[in-house]
């Protein structure tokens, strides 16, 4: 535990703050309760978070009883939140609404990540019903360096792969987006339909299964909390 976060207090707040509240925890604790199991899953939800800082930060919370670790397919470890992190789910959700609430949109969307948007979209994606084929869905990102402009999502009948380097397939649906405005339209700031209209998010592909993908998208889970900022 960082000396800097050892309050020396016998309040239940000042002890829980001692394993809940050091840099990065809520986040890693936000990707286990989102059903991240396994160390690369857990980063791709903290991409600017180190590996041996996540690995740091899972130890610490294994040591407090909030994770455990359990051998997982193919003899990999995975990590699970235990029942008194699993009792952190609330914690979660209320610091998720509050921000929604009252942090300023201009704030929300002043720190823009690719990476994590596509984490967050690939694992609330929705195909009902599952194409009986593969469906390759491409995501742009105008003004991006290279590296981070283009993002695939493999719709496969059993299982969603996000991949970042092309998987080779050919594309049924281009997505040509504003980072900036696809990630407003996640946390529900601005409508699909507006940033449709703005020219600032464009769908191409063939017509009906372009409109069924504007269905699989889904919002963050705190997109329809009433915001409360002017």
């Amino acid at each position: 535990m960082e000396v800097a976060n050892l309050y020396s207090q016998f309040c239940p707040v000042a002890m829980a703050s001692e394993v809940f509240c050091t840099r990065w925890t809520p986040l890693v604790v936000r990707e286990l309760l989102c059903g991240s199991t396994r160390f690369n899953d857990i980063r791709r939800g903290v991409p600017k978070m180190s590996p041996s800082l996540l690995s740091k930060r899972l130890k610490e919370l294994e040591l407090a009883g909030v994770v455990q670790t359990v051998p997982g397919e193919g003899g990999k470890a995975e990590y699970r939140l235990t029942e008194a992190g699993e009792e952190l789910r609330p914690l979660i959700v209320g610091i998720g609404n509050w921000g929604q609430r009252w942090v300023e949109s201009r704030l929300s969307l002043r720190n823009l990540d690719p990476s994590l948007l596509m984490w967050d979209i690939r694992r609330n994606f929705e195909p009902d019903p599952r194409p009986a084929a593969r469906c390759t869905i491409q995501f742009q990102y105008r003004g991006l360096d290279r590296l981070l402009q283009d993002w695939w999502l493999l719709v496969e009948p059993e299982a969603i792969d996000l991949c970042r380097d092309d998987p080779g397939h050919e594309v049924d649906v281009l997505i040509d987006a504003d980072l900036r405005a696809m990630t407003s339209v996640w946390m529900g700031l601005s409508k699909l339909s507006e940033e449709l209209d703005a020219g600032s998010i464009e769908i191409e592909g063939d017509p009906t299964l372009a409109r069924q993908v504007q269905g699989w998208l889904k919002l963050s889970i705190f997109a329809h909390e009433p915001r409360r900022v002017p």
